[in-house]
């Protein structure tokens, strides 16, 4: 994606996030074309870079736009780790967008942390962590399995059991530079 691209995706979740704090109509779809694309994505909030909600569809609602639009608000309003987003709070978030690749199989020992983003399913049960995650938290191979088993409810090791499925994918991700934009203020 050009700088371009990532910018009018950053500015569309921005105006969704605002509007969805606020209970007002979230933003119009802009025309730009990396808008009408299909695609999945996770928008990502974070307050002086803690957690503030994520939240994100592999396949996407539709286009990419629609997409990072209904993410945004439900990062905002919706995750249930989180209480709604105040409109006072806005000004203090970042926002980060995982553009996603699509979801293959693969096996646990070909686990790249950094550069995979895994979804984990056992029965009922299913969780991911986003590329990223990993990096942050430098976890190893085993640890990012583990960590993602966990969050999908499952025990650390579940990743190792017959009837596991383990897929990856890969992100574009790319967040709001806050320094940069209060130098321009």
């Amino acid at each position: 994606m050009t700088d371009y691209e990532k910018s009018v995706l950053l500015s569309l979740a921005r105006r969704a996030v605002v509007a969805a704090a606020s209970g007002e109509q979230l933003p119009d779809l802009p025309e730009d074309d990396i808008c009408r694309m299909p695609g999945g994505a996770f928008v990502t909030l974070k307050t002086d870079g803690r957690l503030r909600g994520c939240i994100g569809h592999f396949t996407g609602t539709g286009t990419l736009g629609s997409t990072v639009i209904a993410m945004a608000r439900e990062a905002a309003v919706s995750d249930p780790r989180f209480i709604p987003v105040s409109p006072e709070e806005v000004d203090d978030l970042t926002i980060e967008i995982s553009v996603l690749s699509p979801m293959e199989r693969i096996l646990a020992e070909d686990v790249v942390p950094g550069k995979h983003g895994l979804y984990i399913r056992q029965g009922s049960r299913a969780g991911t962590l986003l590329p990223q995650v990993a990096l942050e938290e430098g976890w190893s191979r085993e640890a990012f399995l583990s960590h993602t088993c966990m969050k999908a409810g499952l025990s650390p090791d579940a990743y190792t059991r017959s009837g596991t499925e383990i897929f990856a994918y890969t992100a574009e991700v790319f967040s709001e530079n806050k320094k940069k934009e209060k130098r321009l203020k």
